[in-house]
């Protein structure tokens, strides 16, 4: 096979450990970005800095590459479209116009016939009024957000009087449950029915950011085998190529909803690199590159930790054990709620 280029729209973590991916393959990787000091341009063999919407910045990016993906979903569609036109995308665009929104997602997971929990459109501080029944809810803008962003817990009726939103973007409105765990499905799919996918990961969250992520993850095997079903089921009807993610909650009567569906390599799948002979980062590379599918075999127990903000200090000086693995992403600016890093902890027993 002729050697490919890979363009990868974004330049954060995900894009560089994509990169890191790539190498293996011996497959060339050009990212995009708009942040002119995003990290993953360490990793790349090109990058080009330039706005989503910059036309002659995007046609120099496509001259450039066999493929394109990308490393989050908030890739403006009139872009993602206008780059199909001359290079496969995969995912192919028409996904990200569903996942982008949170309420078209929702509806197209139930027109799957799965689960989610109770929602509804929100427009209008009337609209909000109206379904007071569903409270305790989140508030989540449709649009944009990730990591708590653009999300508002309203636990009673005085939260709702005191929220201060001008309405001047459409929300959703979704219903609280009895929260027992939250977990994850990775899956990478190749084609109709040709699906690897890795064991589930349970995951807890620190103010609504993901802190840690284990396997095996501690849930009982029917719903284990469900999660895999609905994943499954929601990568084939979205003609999906790559690997996709299905973020799980169970609740305490262990009915099983679906949360999101992350349309890409995903931060609980960090673990994947050293837990896996094939990363999910890895067999996003192949199926995008039409490699073909390889049997991922689990190689250890693993737990990854994120190091949030400042957290990342002590662990930039620390000398780690043969069984840790840390990754400093690079960012120049330590923030509060930033994903700075990631340690992932292996068992050194082999599966």
């Amino acid at each position: 096979m002729p050697e490919q280029t890979v363009g990868i729209l974004g330049g954060g973590q995900l894009g560089s450990l994509l990169c890191l991916g790539a190498k293996k393959l011996n497959i060339k990787t050009v990212v995009y970005c708009d942040d002119k000091d995003a990290p993953a341009q360490i990793y790349a063999d090109q990058f080009i800095f330039g706005d989503y919407k910059d036309n002659i910045k995007i046609q120099e990016f496509i001259s450039k590459v066999d493929v394109v993906t990308y490393e989050f979903e908030n890739i403006p569609f009139k872009t993602l479209d206008l780059i199909n036109q001359y290079k496969q995308v995969k995912p192919k665009p028409e996904v990200n116009k569903i996942v982008q929104h949170r309420l078209y997602e929702k509806d197209f997971v139930n027109k799957c016939n799965i689960s989610t929990t109770r929602y509804v459109s929100i427009k209008e501080k009337a609209d909000l009024n109206a379904n007071l029944k569903l409270i305790p809810a989140l508030l989540k803008t449709c649009r944009l957000g990730y990591d708590g962003k653009g999300q508002y817990k309203l636990n009673n009726l005085s939260d709702v009087e005191n929220l201060k939103i001008d309405f001047s973007e459409e929300y959703i409105l979704e219903k609280m449950i009895n929260l027992k765990k939250e977990f994850s499905i990775i899956l990478t799919r190749f084609g109709h029915s040709i699906h690897s996918i890795y064991e589930p990961i349970e995951n807890e969250h620190e103010n609504q950011i993901l802190k840690y992520s284990k396997i095996p993850a501690t849930i009982d095997e029917k719903i284990i085998t469900k999660a895999k079903d609905w994943a499954s089921i929601i990568a084939d009807d979205l003609d999906y190529i790559g690997t996709i993610c299905v973020e799980y909650f169970i609740d305490k009567n262990d009915n099983l909803y679906v949360n999101e569906i992350a349309p890409r390599v995903h931060n609980s799948g960090h673990l994947t690199i050293n837990a896996y002979n094939i990363s999910q980062f890895e067999n996003h590379i192949r199926a995008i590159c039409d490699l073909g599918k390889v049997e991922i075999k689990k190689l250890y127990n693993a737990r990854m930790i994120n190091l949030i903000g400042d957290q990342i200090i002590p662990y930039r000086t620390k000398k780690f054990n043969d069984n840790e693995f840390f990754f400093d992403y690079g960012k120049k600016e330590i923030k509060p709620n930033r994903k700075m890093g990631h340690l992932t902890i292996i068992e050194k027993k082999i599966y």
